[in-house]
């Protein structure tokens, strides 16, 4: 690894760990009126959960998280794991525990719900006339079609029992405080999880909810640790992949030397029976193109949950002399995984405990 790329490891992590879930939902503790039950759910739900299962001991606790990401996870926790970002059987099964968990609470109950990004596929209670292979397909489609989020969670929200707030309209209890990190553009909580933190109607209960952590925090916290000229820091991010690698790559080539900071979730197009990658793999793999034969510039672009499509890395870390022209099929394949492996330039986090969308740095020389 090159200098360049080591600093750029270390600037990730720093803003990775800023909004890491076990120190925002710690931060925001103690709460005015203790909960008496605990929900997690989403990728953080594990690192989220433990600080208040902590402060909190006699709430009971049920976590809803992506399959090994529940170290760290209260010893009492009751958790269940599924699958992200198609859902499986136990996230059928996941749905069924939350509305169990909610209907079970009492009249003067207050729940403390944490959300985190990934719990649209972790937890699902469908209608009927649905089932777990036609939910597959429909998340398959809206995964390949280039959707945003807004628009892949409004169609979610449409196909669901728990989301958009249907999950909480079910609470009989007297409170419920949420709080979220937030891996959408805007941190709007109807929009996390498709809304399953959110208060819907036919519940009288008194809601409360906060944004612990996002990806503005976690740019912040890239800036402070970085001993180089910021010239872009912003959350812009949002354009497909093959629009955003070329606008890019041209700012890079034309800025002055420092430190370019720029997050959000782009989108990507696949193919029919794609390969294995996700967005910012794609997205790496398109600039390295893009850069090819530029000197002094390294680019690392990664989700700061740790994973990135159903990969067990985060992204990408390319210089101008990471291309060769063997990318071109595997772009055409969505299949950058293996071809950046084999080049050295896959980046591998494992998880992190948190999900605030994705970062873009790159460093010029």
């Amino acid at each position: 690894m090159t200098d360049d790329a080591a600093l750029l490891s270390t600037l990730w992590h720093a803003g990775v760990n800023a909004v890491k879930g076990d120190a925002a939902v710690k931060a925001a503790l103690p709460l005015p009126t203790p909960p008496t039950h605990i929900i997690a759910v989403g990728k953080a739900a594990a690192a989220m959960a433990a600080p208040a299962a902590a402060a909190y001991p006699d709430a009971p606790c049920l976590i809803v998280t992506k399959y090994d990401h529940a170290e760290g996870a209260p010893a009492d926790a009751t958790v269940i794991e599924a699958a992200h970002p198609t859902p499986d059987a136990a996230s059928l099964q996941a749905g069924q525990a939350l509305l169990e968990a909610v209907a079970a609470c009492g009249t003067q109950a207050h729940l403390l719900m944490l959300v985190s990004g990934g719990a649209s596929a972790l937890a699902e209670a469908l209608p009927e006339g649905w089932d777990l292979a036609q939910l597959k397909a429909e998340t398959q489609r809206l995964l390949a079609s280039g959707a945003d989020i807004h628009a892949m969670n409004t169609r979610r929200k449409e196909i669901s029992r728990i989301k958009g707030g249907k999950l909480l309209a079910g609470f009989g209890g007297a409170q419920v405080t949420t709080l979220a990190i937030s891996d959408v553009e805007g941190d709007a909580l109807g929009v996390i999880g498709s809304g399953i933190g959110e208060m819907g109607e036919g519940s009288n209960a008194a809601f409360t909810a906060q944004i612990v952590a996002s990806n503005a925090i976690a740019r912040g916290a890239v800036a402070a640790a970085a001993d180089l000229p910021i010239h872009t820091n912003e959350e812009a991010l949002y354009a497909n992949v093959t629009e955003l690698a070329p606008a890019i790559a041209q700012k890079l080539r034309d800025m002055p030397p420092g430190l370019f900071v720029i997050g959000g979730e782009p989108t990507v197009l696949l193919p029919d029976a794609p390969g294995l990658g996700g967005r910012n793999m794609a997205l790496g793999l398109m600039l390295a193109r893009e850069l090819a034969g530029v000197e002094g510039l390294s680019v690392l672009v990664a989700g700061t949950d740790g994973t990135d499509g159903p990969t067990d890395a985060a992204g990408a870390l390319i210089t101008g002399a990471t291309w060769d022209p063997s990318g071109e099929d595997a772009l055409n394949r969505a299949d950058a995984y293996p071809w950046l492996k084999a080049h050295g330039a896959l980046f591998t986090t494992g998880p992190t405990g948190t999900n605030v969308m994705d970062l873009l740095l790159a460093i010029k020389r």
